[in-house]
């Protein structure tokens, strides 16, 4: 069923950016290019939205991100925080604690925690912000092939019907999940890392008989733990399980005897299953995230078990990282070899996360893996996540000390002050990420003079302070997804830069 008619949908034929899957990670980049204003069409193989719970948890840097993207107040309206655990034995209650405790280590974020939301909302919210921007999107729209020629790429897709018809595009993104017919259409190769890891069951079910406020556990059941999670928004809970090959097609009756055997409630307190899935986590990794025109993201390109909430989180950041930097090829002439720094920031990024996932999901929701956890709680938040070894970031400045960021980092989200003191005296106090808001680049002066940059460029000057105690002296240009592109003390660093990402003067 295709979505709501929008202004766009009169050429979605011909369009800049044909993004090829409507999840989390297709749904981020349409909404990113659609405020550059870069035409984008979603095709999704499914007649409907996605419908299940799945993927929960929104880590930190996700919400900044989301924040950006203008979705965030309504994700918070419709989600909560990461609840408290509880453990069940032999029927009783057996102590609550925390899956994962605040790093007090921790970069500063205004999203400090983690935030729950069924995944099918998540994507509710990303739709309809699209819809609002004049993006669109085609269900029961199949890709069944490509092509690719020197300035386009041609996608025959299949409707529901079977009738067919072919579109055309500058770039193509397959953002359409670990079973890619995009993937597989390049011939890229997906390379399996780790040992096998065992079969879940997730399922959405209305249950009588616990609270809401805890995510329940019972660590000790035939066959293994079970956990339900009440789901933000709804009166449903999520189930997840370790099974057997057994249950590869698990229906409603074998999800109620799941319950009924690992918890000590009856069967008869599951009053409804709404949603189902069976699943073989892996840990894989596409042998590269760009085909001429072509682009893998999210689980197209890689793959997590649930172990650490990860795998929807990273599939965002792709597509946060991949968005500007299309809209500058595009819209601000940007040469197309600004585009090879997405994988060569992405891959790495989602090649760090792989084992870590896989780690977490062996060790399972227990008590008794807090400590472990704990000693990963860093890089979960994802605020940690560099760009430093990308050829688009540039670190001119010498002598750093150890604790100073530098190009490549995620800029700090700190108090801003600026530096004219009769402004700070009337200005209410803001943090810095609340003024990079939007899809331009800002020059950041620190204890320094800004010098005239182009018109799309934000300038901000701060002296002293702890932006200046975090970054050190210099002239700071912030990429438009928060991370510092260059550091410099030199003025004509920042010319050649210009030109690197397409903000030079025509």
């Amino acid at each position: 069923m295709p979505a709501d008619p929008s202004p766009q949908a009169e050429s979605r034929d011909a369009v800049d950016v044909l993004i090829v899957g409507a999840g989390p990670t297709g749904l981020t980049l349409a909404v990113d290019l659609a405020r550059r204003g870069v035409r984008s069409l979603i095709v999704e193989a499914a007649d409907r939205p996605f419908t299940g719970s799945r993927g929960l948890s929104l880590q930190p840097r996700t919400q900044e991100a989301f924040d950006d993207l203008g979705v965030m107040d309504a994700l918070r309206e419709a989600g909560s925080p990461l609840l408290p655990m509880q453990t069940w034995r032999n029927g009783c209650r057996a102590g609550e604690w925390r899956l994962v405790e605040r790093d007090p280590q921790a970069p500063v974020s205004r999203y400090p925690v983690q935030w729950l939301m069924p995944q099918w909302r998540t994507q509710q919210i990303l739709q309809d912000r699209l819809l609002a921007l004049g993006g669109a999107v085609e269900y029961g729209t199949r890709l069944t092939a490509l092509r690719q020629s020197d300035q386009q790429v041609h996608a025959e897709v299949t409707q529901t019907d079977g009738s067919r018809r072919t579109l055309t595009a500058a770039y193509l993104v397959g953002a359409d999940g670990g079973r890619s017919t995009v993937r597989e259409a390049l011939g890229i190769t997906m390379k399996t890392e780790g040992g096998p890891l065992h079969a879940a069951v997730v399922a959405d079910v209305r249950l009588d008989g616990l609270d809401r406020e805890h995510w329940h556990m019972w660590p000790d059941g035939p066959g293994g733990e079970l956990l339900l999670c009440p789901l933000p928004g709804t009166d449903q809970f999520q189930l997840t399980a370790p099974v057997g090959d057994e249950d590869s097609d698990p229906c409603p009756q074998r999800i109620r005897e799941l319950i009924a055997t690992r918890t000590h409630l009856p069967p008869t307190a599951v009053t409804d299953v709404q949603w189902t899935s069976y699943y073989k986590p892996r840990t894989a990794l596409a042998e590269r995230f760009r085909d001429k025109r072509v682009f893998l993201a999210g689980d197209a390109a890689h793959v997590h078990p649930p172990g650490g909430g990860q795998g929807l989180n990273i599939g965002v950041h792709d597509a946060y990282n991949l968005g500007w930097k299309l809209g500058q090829v595009l819209h601000s002439n940007a040469p197309d070899t600004l585009l090879d720094s997405y994988d060569a920031e992405r891959r790495p990024a989602a090649h760090d996360v792989l084992d870590l996932s896989a780690q977490l999901y062996r060790l399972g929701r227990k008590p008794e893996g807090s400590r472990e956890r704990a000693r990963h709680r860093n890089r979960l938040t994802l605020l940690s996540v560099h760009y430093r070894d990308s050829p688009l970031s540039t670190e001119a400045r010498e002598q750093l000390t150890p604790t100073i960021l530098q190009a490549g980092d995620r800029a700090p989200d700190l108090a801003y002050t600026p530096a004219d003191a009769d402004a700070a005296a009337h200005d209410t106090p803001r943090q810095l990420f609340e003024l990079l808001t939007g899809p331009h680049f800002t020059l950041l002066a620190v204890d320094s003079t800004p010098p005239p940059v182009p018109p799309t460029v934000r300038t901000l000057q701060v002296t002293g302070g702890a932006l200046a105690q975090a970054l050190g002296m210099g002239l700071f240009l912030i990429r438009p997804d928060g991370h510092i592109g260059l550091a410099t003390h030199n003025r004509a660093h920042l010319e050649r830069y210009y030109t690197k990402v397409g903000l030079a003067a025509d």
